[in-house]
């Protein structure tokens, strides 16, 4: 009998636990997720061979990541009901931090931001919870795209890149992170923030592709991120499924393959999420059975779509 993709992965965590309660120890659980991949969401990396690729992988993720309370601005700017350690330990592993300066700190202190709002979080916080999760967790790795967040009453401008150095060197915070021009393998990367720039720099880390709201590429990624201006929110859902076919179309590529499901336009967030990501869903169940990596998935309200959230995690086991 040939077990499907899903049915395979229940299996395994299901002798990993046994393993666990009888006495075997996490070197028999591991041993039994790393025969064909693991449902533990906080471990999920920790089967997969070290010379892969992050490149051919398929990657849960969450959009302005640090939103967690309407309160710190409106619901327009909440994206999540899970903080960032819990979308850690529930096996999301790229995190969309949107920062500037701090009041108070601005030329120290990054705060976490949508918009103007400040979401009472500062990049320290984000940080200190990265690295109490790759403590526990060292197959792991966690990708973060940082981003300048635009329109906020503390702008650093150009300071940016050095408030960022501040980080690494004067908080030591360079250890935790892995920073190349290249994307790594998971070997390379396991312990560490893969960290990805989407601000004015030069330094040699991989760089987020220009522009807004379209299909974009650079050397390092393909991104889909088209968040407003179109008639419906559902039509979302055919540009994510056409960044799906694009992604399975270059399975040979270097580029890392980006597809938010995120929609800003039409309403709050949590609606636009439920239009969405049925139709997401939908694509991905009618191919569990296909040899593909499909790239980072970033998602608004993934506990409301763990469906969605377990599916990616276990496409990468065939």
């Amino acid at each position: 009998m040939t077990l499907s993709r899903r049915s395979l992965i229940r299996s395994t965590a299901a002798v990993a636990a046994t393993a666990l309660v009888t006495g075997g120890g996490v070197t028999t659980a591991r041993a039994a997720a790393a025969a064909s991949g693991s449902a533990i969401p906080a471990d999920w990396m920790g089967a997969l061979p070290d010379a892969l690729s992050l490149t051919r992988m398929t990657i849960p993720g969450t959009h302005d990541s640090g939103c967690t309370d309407p309160a710190n601005g409106t619901e327009w700017s909440h994206t999540q009901n899970w903080g960032i350690a819990q979308q850690l330990q529930r096996g999301v592993r790229f995190l969309d931090i949107r920062a500037n300066g701090l009041q108070d700190h601005i030329d120290d202190t990054f705060g976490i931001y949508h918009g103007a709002y400040y979401q009472g979080i500062t990049f320290d916080g984000v940080l200190e919870q990265c690295r109490d999760f790759l403590r526990q967790h060292p197959g792991e790795t966690i990708l973060m795209r940082l981003k300048k967040e635009n329109g906020t009453n503390n702008d650093v401008g150009a300071r940016f890149k050095d408030v960022l150095n501040g980080y690494l060197d004067t908080k030591g915070w360079r250890p935790w992170f892995h920073l190349a021009d290249r994307v790594p393998s998971l070997g390379e990367a396991r312990g560490k923030i893969v960290l990805i720039a989407q601000f004015d720099n030069a330094l040699p880390i991989l760089q987020w592709p220009g522009g807004d709201n379209d299909f974009l590429s650079n050397q390092w990624f393909s991104l889909q991120d088209i968040y407003q201006g179109l008639s419906w929110p559902s039509k979302k859902t055919a540009k994510v499924t056409q960044q799906f076919d694009n992604a399975t179309r270059d399975q040979d590529s270097a580029l890392m393959y980006i597809n938010f499901t995120s929609y800003a336009g039409g309403g709050w967030p949590k609606v636009n999420a439920d239009a969405i990501m049925p139709g997401v869903q939908s694509y991905l169940g009618g191919r569990l059975s296909d040899r593909t990596h499909l790239g980072v998935v970033p998602m608004d309200f993934p506990d409301f779509h763990a469906e969605t959230l377990t599916t990616l995690i276990d496409w990468n086991w065939h």
